[in-house]
């Protein structure tokens, strides 16, 4: 055990050392003093330290330059685990090396306690080594016990940063709330609305029936204009009604087989195909943690983009799908009109339309809806597009292991035929 005095000799030499360098030259070999930056607030601390002599030292350093500093002692880990589910701590100062255990283990537990306090390596000796390692493994700064002098400011920026990590998660949460608030309130507009729209829309249609003719041309233009304007208010509404649902519904996620979702997708399409001529192609699809039934909704959208904007030539649409570090990635190209690159950001953006209504019929939500999917999966989509070239969209999804099938479900077949596992190629269409 070090002795008072011993403490007392060591204060003075931190003492020495500091007044020594409260004074510095500069340029011109003038003397110039320090700056002073004591801030006066209130410090808890948990030490994790065996010698009371350090500890004291510590709190020492602290308050000399204005926290009002008080502390805990934890010399085993049981300890520290009881006093950090006891107290509420503003920093951790933790030895590197006890005679029971590690001081850093302390960054380890206050992970599996799901708290964020700053650790602060206090330690007789480190290796630059060691000490980089302590940082990699999540400690705020490291001090050596023999340059206390360093701890004030250490503490103060662990603590600022601290702050700032805490303001960034409650604006994340106050946006979280905000979206969905905002979704709440997209899903009940859009779902009282449509009924009135309802009544709007059959009106203005009986309208037109009964007195089409009956009245100048002007009337007839009049009535037509209401007429259009209701059926489209009915489908702007019923779109944003089915993209506040993607926001609102839980994703559920599962083993699900691409493959079987593509046939899926071009039953859902057929009537599209059989009128454009168009192919489909798909190979050797994966089988992805995903919920199926949103999956499914990307999939057929892409794919009716693809058929939708197409050139001269009938549509071709190709999926396919490769294996990253950690991701698939889709692509799902055609050989359409394409997008020029500086829309290439702009397609995604709800309601935007790059045609009018009399060219190709639609809302412009459905990339939109397929990009809110992407993202509640934790993936992301891009286009990439030449005009007259056709587009390639891409997305990723997270690469998981999946387990064995009759663990997961895996989604069959919605026939009983055995299923090939090569190219495949809605033929029937071409």
């Amino acid at each position: 055990m070090i002795t008072e005095e011993k403490v007392a000799a060591v204060d003075d030499r931190n003492d020495d050392r500091s007044q020594a360098r409260g004074n510095h030259d500069d340029n011109n070999g003038s003397t110039i003093p320090a700056r002073s930056e004591k801030v006066s607030s209130r410090l808890r601390v948990l030490l994790v330290e065996d010698e009371a002599a350090d500890v004291e030292l510590a709190l020492s350093a602290l308050r000399r330059a204005g926290f009002e500093a008080t502390g805990e002692v934890a010399q085993t880990q049981q300890e520290f685990i009881d006093l950090l589910r006891k107290n509420a701590y503003d920093v951790i100062l933790a030895d590197y090396k006890l005679p029971n255990w590690n001081g850093m283990e302390s960054v380890e537990i206050l992970r599996r306690e799901g708290l964020d306090i700053p650790v602060m390596v206090v330690s007789g000796y480190l290796g630059d080594l060691k000490a980089v390692e302590c940082i990699k493994q999540g400690a705020a700064d490291y001090v050596l016990k023999d340059d206390l002098s360093r701890l004030p400011e250490a503490v103060r920026r662990a603590v600022r940063e601290k702050l700032l990590r805490d303001a960034n998660k409650r604006g994340l949460e106050d946006l979280a709330r905000s979206n969905r608030e905002l979704e709440q309130f997209a899903y009940v507009a859009s779902h009282d609305l449509q009924e009135p729209l309802r009544m709007v829309a059959a009106y203005t249609q009986l309208l037109a029936e009964r007195y089409k003719g009956k009245l100048d041309a002007e009337a007839d233009k009049y009535i037509n204009y209401a007429v259009d304007g209701a059926l489209r208010m009915q489908g702007l509404v019923r779109d944003l009604l089915a993209i506040s649902r993607v926001g609102r519904q839980p994703t559920e996620l599962a083993n699900v087989d691409c493959n079987v979702l593509m046939q899926a997708a071009l039953a859902n399409l057929q009537a599209a195909i059989e009128e454009s001529g168009a192919r489909v192609v798909y190979e050797n699809l994966p089988v992805v943690r995903a919920d199926g039934a949103q999956l499914l909704q990307v999939l057929q959208n892409l794919i009716a983009n693809g058929i939708k904007f197409h050139g001269a030539e009938p549509p071709l649409v190709r999926i396919m799908a490769e294996k990253k570090e950690r991701e698939w990635i889709f692509s799902v190209s055609d050989n359409g009109i394409g997008i020029a690159s500086e829309h290439a950001e702009l397609v995604f953006v709800i309601f935007k339309r790059l045609h009018t209504q009399s060219e190709y019929a639609g809302s412009g939500i459905g990339l939109s809806i397929c990009k809110k999917i992407i993202e509640r999966h934790g993936g992301r989509i891009w286009v990439t597009s030449e005009p007259g070239h056709g587009c390639t969209f891409n997305f990723t999804l997270p690469l998981q292991p999946s387990p064995n099938a009759s663990d997961s479900g895996i989604m069959s077949s919605p026939r009983s035929e055995p299923q090939n596992d090569g190219r495949k190629e809605n033929e029937n269409y071409a």
